[in-house]
């Protein structure tokens, strides 16, 4: 075969293997391009220089190279958490920018939570490689270790885009002893490419070839102590933490919150101590049955009703079932107690008896028109305990508010000690409003959130302690003296000596409206659980149903008392 023949034969395998050559080639040349055209900083050059004051002053040349941009954004970590309460903190100052070559040299500054943005740019559109020399004063970067000064800073690095090659060079007139440098994410323990220092030891030389975006080249140089007098610098971070510390804003609060709970206590004390004097020094006069002749007369002339408001203050549930009970043993009412067996449940009626109410106090007539008010408003002669409701529940309110008053009246109390809770109340729970919002408004600014809280604990202490600062009047103590020696006197249980059955069934019944009050019903009735067998079936006032005798009747006045007040309550009225 002749040498063309064979050059003929190989052509087609040669443009076969150039085809396949070169197709990939054309097809990666875009991608090149492409890549080329990429932002990227190809040159990052820094000189730290320490001064005196801990002043470190900066000089940044960068080799940006752009692809129609206008500007370019660095950023610096400036604030780092030390602890709970307290960062470390660098400050830039003087940050100013300049280019040889027709870079951009607008700067711009702003601070996002723990770092500070700058942002270099211009007013047209840029390509190809351009120069721009950043300059700023550096503060808190340098901090005493012992017995050196030591800088650390990342010195290149917050870039968005690759960086190929970084430079730093740390002087401080000084011999530097110790030198090192890390690379990589921040707070990365990976060394640098090289470090070093010169041949007299006075400048840190540190290199680092191709970071990504996002790294930082941090350089450490360490100077002899005194070599600036630089020290780290310190803020302290609002949060919770600080929000509620002890300082002396907040500690006088809570000084103050302490004297004015004090001179509450103090105030009680003087206004409630009495109360206790006067009690302790007046209650065995009391200790005595309240009999004059042969009538028998309640202590002081107090009614049931009164005497449970004296005591806690309170026109409640009891107070109002004893003054139905004592409006019944003075001839008002008829109490007839139901014959269970025959209506299958419990129940008692309340019947009017023909009797003028000229005697009664304004809070009993209230009640008993309350009790023999129909629901249409029309009178009735009876009602059944079960019925309760109606008009009687929305009068509930008078009679109470006639009882508060009828204590004023009395000279007990020098004003009702419901309007007198209820300012107390009404003024703790604004000033504990006012505190929660105060408490929150603090702790998102200030780091006087405890003074707020102050105000808070005193609001509530204020709505608590409004419960206990009615207060009586001398008289007022004085007469609840004699009723609770009266109670000691019901307490035991024993009536005076006399022959006469009925006699005793009629003093045993005027006491047992206070028996109600005092909540001594059982042992009260035990002056009477024999009187059945002497004759005596039913009382003047309460009539039980067949085959029912006065040994029975604790049990029926404990079941009606019970009956009595949970109507009441059921009504609404309390």
């Amino acid at each position: 075969m002749s040498a063309h023949a064979a050059l003929c034969r190989l052509r087609p395998a040669v443009l076969i293997l150039a085809a396949a050559v070169l197709v990939p080639l054309t097809a990666s040349a875009p991608a090149a391009a492409g890549t080329a055209a990429s932002e990227r900083v190809l040159k990052d050059e820094v000189v730290l220089t320490a001064g005196k004051g801990g002043l470190t002053r900066v000089k940044e040349t960068i080799v940006y190279r752009f692809a129609g941009g206008k500007g370019f954004k660095r950023t610096f970590t400036t604030r780092d958490h030390d602890s709970v309460t307290e960062d470390r903190v660098y400050k830039i100052e003087g940050l100013r920018a300049s280019s040889p070559n027709g870079g951009p040299t607008k700067v711009t500054t702003s601070e996002s939570g723990t770092r500070t943005i700058v942002k270099v740019g211009g007013r047209t559109s840029l390509t190809g490689e351009r120069t721009v020399v950043l300059e700023y004063g550096l503060r808190g970067a340098i901090a005493r270790m012992d017995s050196v000064e030591e800088l650390r800073w990342p010195a290149v690095g917050g870039w968005s885009v690759p960086v190929d090659e970084a430079r730093a060079t740390v002087t401080g007139g000084a011999t530097i002893n110790n030198v090192n440098c890390f690379a990589g994410p921040p707070g990365s323990t990976i060394g640098c490419t090289q470090f070093y220092t010169n041949h007299t030891r006075t400048e840190g030389i540190f290199s680092q070839q191709r970071m990504l975006s996002g790294e930082s080249l941090t350089v450490v140089a360490g100077f002899p102590a005194g070599t600036t007098g630089g020290a780290a610098l310190y803020e302290r971070r609002h949060n919770v933490a600080t929000a509620f510390s002890v300082n002396a804003v907040t500690g006088g609060a809570l000084l103050g919150l302490l004297v004015l709970l004090g001179g509450g206590l103090a105030a009680l004390y003087l206004l409630r101590g009495r109360d206790a004097r006067v009690v302790g020094k007046k209650a065995a006069e009391g200790d005595q049955p309240p009999v004059s002749g042969a009538e028998f007369e309640p202590p002081d002339g107090v009614r049931p009703g009164q005497i449970g408001t004296l005591i806690d203050e309170q026109a409640d549930v009891i107070d109002v079932t004893a003054t139905i009970v004592d409006l019944a043993v003075r001839g008002y009412l008829l109490i007839e107690e139901e014959d269970r067996a025959a209506t299958g449940r419990l129940d008692w009626t309340l019947r009017r008896l023909d009797r003028p109410v000229v005697d009664l106090l304004p809070y009993e007539r209230i009640l008993l028109d309350a009790l023999l008010t129909a629901p249409d408003g029309s009178g009735r002669d009876s009602v059944k305990l079960s019925q309760l409701g109606g008009t009687f529940a929305t009068r509930l309110a008078q009679v109470r508010s006639a009882m508060y008053d009828d204590v004023v009246k009395q000279g007990w109390f020098a004003r009702r000690p419901d309007t007198v809770r209820s300012r107390w109340t009404v003024a703790g729970i604004v000033v504990t409003v006012l505190g929660v919002a105060g408490t929150v408004a603090l702790a998102l600014t200030t780091e006087w959130a405890l003074a707020g809280l102050a105000l808070v604990i005193a609001g509530a202490a204020l709505a608590y302690g409004g419960q206990y600062m009615p207060a009586k009047t001398a008289r007022g103590a004085t007469v609840l003296a004699h009723t609770i020696g009266f109670r000691a006197f019901l307490e035991r249980g024993v009536l005076p000596e006399g022959d006469a059955s009925r006699q005793r069934i009629a003093l045993y019944s005027r006491f047992l409206p206070y028996a109600v009050v005092f909540d001594v019903v059982a042992k009260w009735s035990e002056t009477v659980k024999d009187a059945g067998r002497q004759g005596a079936d039913n009382l003047y006032w309460y009539e039980g149903p067949a085959e029912w005798d006065l040994s029975k009747f604790a049990e029926s006045m404990r079941a009606f008392t019970l009956t009595t007040s949970g109507s009441i309550s059921q009504s609404r009225g309390f």
